[in-house]
């Protein structure tokens, strides 16, 4: 296995990737109830089994996105415990069940491989020990992600191994990278991919990264409406071999509305070629999703952070050369139509074509039941898969990802409840940042202290708090700064008007932002819990915590309490979901929160407060005072703290001497999750 080989090899794989700016370019950094053992010891077994078995059709695909690092699954949600190895074994039985069936099977990942879990981020550069464990998935094709570009070294760490493990499956359409040798901007990966799949259909791939701007001086992102100008471009929708089906992947949004730029390049392609089918493949934006394009092209997003596993499947593409089946034996076959919206007729060649497509929740319940024969004779678990696990527990337990700070003595969301709620992860925050962000010197000084809400990355979840979970909920390093001794009536307007504003984004404007990645997509808007019923298509997104409740499922199912997670809603309507969920809420959240501390204890106001925020903001506060009437410069702000203790400290800092947090230490209980109102079940 690769990961078995390279794990002797770890600090020489990091020095290695640390060591590419200095040879290779410039280093200025943009910042149904079947319990199944679960391969990761301290994981949590799913109970909620899959709806019905998969359509297989004439070819296949499974599809990750948007994995952030999560390798090991998440070891508090039951939904979604299954680890990598897992998904290896998984890909093995899919895999041999294409062949059994005489039908083709393509594995595609539409790229950001770290930066939300310890796995990929504890070491640096993000992704130095992860993407070896990544690639023992043999993909068909793959594309990158933003994640792999803000940083210098973690985009030559993409060109110079994983872009070099992968080959020409490989594709970055719009995406370059500087070499220093040559002194000119070369494709990391291909610029497209024609192949002939093994029962012969003939494809043009291509894999297109969304007009990202956030990217360091070492990588180059050429927009899509220039990409599709270029002479390349040209030649591969022309290409001078028959071509049965264009894939089109990116870490892009499916939808225009949602800033995607695959749409643009889809209209290219139609408009040269209007009767060939086009598969699209999408990400980044962290939501299930399935579009329809036209008649003959449909697109898949597959959530984020291994939760969910894609699964698209097509019958009746016209091809010479095929030599598999359209109709597999002892399976249901694809049977939806690409109605699309428009009033055109639909081509000849597209009349025959009949989609399928599934969300599967990733944990080993739902592998199992998919995996021909795991659930009698045949065992799950395969040998590569094991040898995956085992790696992921012997590296986790190197990395110390399992130190115990405390016990999280609930499950608290981003945004399941209301801001302000006791559920509601800003209300401990403001807690943990009270009580550990202080300056000793000026620790009897009142204080203000605001972060923007986009510096949390996930739910805290009742159980340990390690160090993994850390990076979990804040894997930044956004230092604390302040402004001395600021008015009490202006420093008190601050957070307001940066809620009024727009959300802050990371950008290219200094070292410092570009180092701490933006995880924040913009929240949808409409109500404050929104009901996906009484909104328009586009305020339906399939984050899981937001859809329409779907009633569709065995009775046996439905005779029992389902568990809270994704219920969605797309263009082929409510069924996509593998495993029947109750919706879990969805609230909207400001920009930014607050905590203070060491205010009078009569229950007055101060008259000055040191205003502390992070570096990323700073700029944000900066404005936001001197619309307040007072005006401060860069000059003025100062560090707070110590760089070293930054976004991703204070929690742990706060576990460790929280009464409620260390009350059961080291025996933590572990809750039921996010989206249940209680430790006793009821959601």
């Amino acid at each position: 296995m690769h990961f078995t080989s390279s794990l002797g090899l770890l600090a020489a794989a990091a020095a290695s990737a640390l060591a590419c700016d200095s040879c290779y370019g410039p280093s200025e950094d943009a910042v149904h109830v079947r319990h199944v053992k679960r391969m990761q010891p301290d994981a949590q077994a799913a109970t909620d089994p899959p709806t019905s078995d998969l359509s297989w059709g004439q070819i296949n695909f499974l599809h990750t996105t948007d994995t952030h690092g999560w390798l090991e699954g998440h070891l508090k949600e039951e939904n979604y415990g299954a680890d990598w190895g897992d998904f290896k074994s998984f890909a093995q039985h899919m895999r041999a069940k294409a062949t059994s069936l005489d039908v083709d099977l393509l594995i595609v990942d539409t790229g950001d491989l770290h930066d939300g879990a310890g796995l990929s981020d504890a070491e640096s550069p993000d992704g130095v020990l992860s993407n070896p464990i990544f690639e023992n998935i043999n993909y068909d094709l793959l594309t990158i992600g933003n994640h792999e570009l803000y940083l210098s070294d973690i985009a030559y760490l993409t060109a110079t191994q994983f872009a070099q493990h992968y080959g020409k499956k490989y594709l970055t359409s719009n995406v370059q990278i500087f070499n220093n040798d040559t002194q000119q901007y070369e494709y990391i990966g291909q610029q497209y991919r024609y192949f002939t799949t093994p029962k012969g259909l003939r494809i043009m791939a291509m894999g297109f990264l969304y007009d990202f701007t956030g990217n360091s001086n070492a990588s180059k992102v050429i927009k899509a409406a220039d990409a599709i100008k270029q002479p390349w471009f040209s030649a591969a929708v022309n290409y001078t071999e028959p071509i049965d089906l264009f894939i089109l992947m990116g870490h892009n949004p499916l939808r225009s509305s949602s800033g995607s730029t695959l749409t643009t390049v889809f209209q290219a392609i139609r408009a040269a070629r209007p009767t060939i089918p086009v598969q699209i493949f999408g990400g980044h934006t962290h939501i299930r999703d399935f579009a329809v394009y036209d008649s003959g092209s449909t697109g898949i997003e597959s959530g984020r952070y291994c939760e969910t596993l894609g699964f698209v499947s097509m019958s009746g593409i016209n091809s010479s050369t095929y030599t598999g089946t359209m109709t597999p034996k002892g399976v249901s076959h694809p049977s939806h139509p690409a109605n699309s919206s428009s009033t055109a007729a639909v081509p000849t060649a597209f009349q025959s074509l009949k989609y399928f497509r599934r969300y599967l929740d990733w944990n080993r319940l739902t592998f199992a039941y998919h995996a021909p024969g795991s659930q009698s004779t045949t065992p799950f678990n395969t040998s590569a898969g094991v040898t995956i696990s085992n790696d992921i527990t012997t590296l986790r337990n190197q990395l110390n990802l399992t130190a115990l700070y405390g016990c999280a003595p609930q499950t608290w969301c981003i945004s399941c409840k209301p801001f302000g709620d006791p559920g509601n992860i800003y209300t401990v925050l403001e807690k943990a940042l009270a009580a550990t962000v202080i300056n000793e010197t000026r620790a009897d000084t009142p204080r203000l202290i605001i972060l923007n809400t986009g510096s949390v990355r996930f739910d805290l979840v009742e159980g340990p708090f390690t160090f993994d979970d850390s990076f979990i909920v804040s894997p930044f390093s956004d230092t604390f700064q302040f402004l001395p001794d600021v008015p009490y009536t202006n420093a008190a307007q601050v957070v307001g008007i940066l809620d009024g504003g727009p959300h802050e984004k990371r950008s290219a404007s200094s070292h410092d932002q570009l180092r701490t990645r933006d995880f924040g997509f913009s929240q949808m808007t409409g109500e404050t819990c929104v009901d996906a019923s009484t909104t328009g298509h586009e305020d339906t997104l399939r984050r899981r915590s937001n859809s329409l409740p779907m009633t569709r499922g065995k009775n046996s199912l439905q005779k029992r309490a389902i568990t809270p997670g994704y219920v969605t809603t797309d263009d082929f309507g409510t069924d996509g979901d593998d495993t029947l969920h109750s919706a879990i809420p969805y609230y909207t959240q400001p920009n930014d929160f607050q905590a203070n501390a060491s205010f009078p204890t009569d229950g007055s106001l101060p008259a000055t407060v040191d205003l502390i925020f992070l570096d990323f903001i700073a700029s944000d506060v900066l404005g936001a005072l001197s619309s307040t009437g007072v005006n401060y410069t860069e000059d003025d702000v100062q560090q707070y703290l110590p760089p070293a203790f930054d976004t991703n400290a204070y929690l742990p800092a706060y576990a460790k001497i929280a009464p409620d947090w260390q009350a059961n230490v080291p025996n933590c209980p572990v809750g039921l999750g996010v989206g249940y109102n209680s430790t006793s079940g009821t959601f």
